[in-house]
């Protein structure tokens, strides 16, 4: 065999492999090291067994599903949110559904804005559980509305409720974890805490505030290796965060119902949030395409990922100007994301 034909075969092995590698991308629904750990990678039902787990945000969503998920791997349960008789329903579920007893699961109502509360909370937690293995701070609340036309009590609602209240709870969960010098730190973020969209001024301030708090936090607990700090951030998942998102009033929600088909189911989101946990994975995407390939221009193209944002955002804000508020299937066709 000559070397010219050796050389002519590796080339068309090298490209059958990047055809391959595309096509894979194509159909992913998660960052590459994400899916790596999916494949290869160690398994929820190895790692997470036997742990305390305390879920903010837990009556609806991705973290009720989260809920549910974990329940069947045998951890002990906190669930808070403000609404008690939604979890009261989802702990029912739980109980029936996963492999919990009734003493496995503690209802804790929580108001993330109301922080003086947050201490009493985790010694709630402290006294019934004896220790917290895993905080998922998930609770928080979207936005809809331009810029120009909010007021600002909506801003200060956001930066409450998503910011300063996870920060707060965090703060508080944050020695307990020191001193038994272990711990999981999972923080739900969103893709729009990495990228940008228009309608969503507030809503991607408070989720770029909280990478930028927990990458630094990461960074100063560097001493504690075995407390991990794991920022989660989905795109568009099955949920009400749309109907109950803010408008340009704190006391208007979008209330909107429109077909969510083409989001991501939050039983796939939680999958892929589980295997994250289990692998102490630092930063993931969860999103389908094209969500996910707008993550990716935006962190290695950005000059490309603007010129495509400015382009369909000029569409969205006409929509919904026209008063044609669909939740978008996605930042490319003009709808919203979060």
């Amino acid at each position: 065999m000559s070397w010219n034909l050796l050389l002519w075969l590796l080339a068309l092995c090298a490209l059958l492999a990047l055809v391959v590698q595309l096509l894979r991308f194509l159909r992913a629904d998660g960052d590459l090291t994400l899916l790596w750990a999916e494949w290869q990678g160690r398994r929820p039902e190895w790692e997470l067994t036997d742990m305390v787990v305390w879920v903010t945000g837990a009556s609806s969503g991705i973290g009720e599903e989260l809920a549910y998920q974990l329940s069947k791997l045998g951890v002990s349960l906190v669930l808070s949110s403000r609404r008690v008789h939604e979890l009261e329903r989802v702990k029912r579920r739980c109980l029936e559904n996963g492999n919990l007893k009734g003493k496995d699961i503690l209802i804790l109502p929580l108001d993330l804005t109301n922080r003086s509360s947050h201490e009493m909370a985790t010694k709630a937690v402290l006294q019934e559980f004896g220790k917290i293995d895993i905080l998922v701070n998930n609770g928080g609340v979207s936005q809809r509305s331009l810029c120009v036309d909010t007021s600002l009590d909506v801003y200060k609602e956001l930066i409450e409720v998503n910011y300063l209240g996870t920060v707060s709870l965090t703060k508080c969960v944050l020695p307990h974890m020191i001193e038994r010098k272990q711990g999981k730190i999972v923080t739900v973020t969103s893709l729009l805490g990495v990228i940008s969209a228009p309608l969503s001024a507030g809503y991607c301030a408070s989720k770029h505030a909280l990478q930028g708090f927990f990458n630094t936090l990461r960074i100063e607990l560097a001493t504690y290796p075995g407390i991990i700090v794991s920022n989660i951030c989905p795109g568009p998942v099955q949920s009400n965060i749309v109907k109950n998102a803010l408008t340009e009033k704190v006391t208007k929600t979008t209330g909107s119902n429109a077909d969510q088909s083409h989001k991501m189911a939050a039983s796939r989101c939680v999958q892929l949030m589980l295997i994250s946990m289990a692998n102490d994975l630092k930063e993931v995407w969860i999103a389908d395409q094209p969500f996910l390939l707008m993550a990716y221009l935006w962190q290695y193209m950005p000059t490309w990922a603007w010129w495509i944002t400015d382009k369909l955002g000029k569409k969205r804000i006409e929509n919904f100007k026209n008063g044609v508020f669909k939740h978008l299937k996605t930042l490319v066709t003009g709808s919203p994301t979060g």
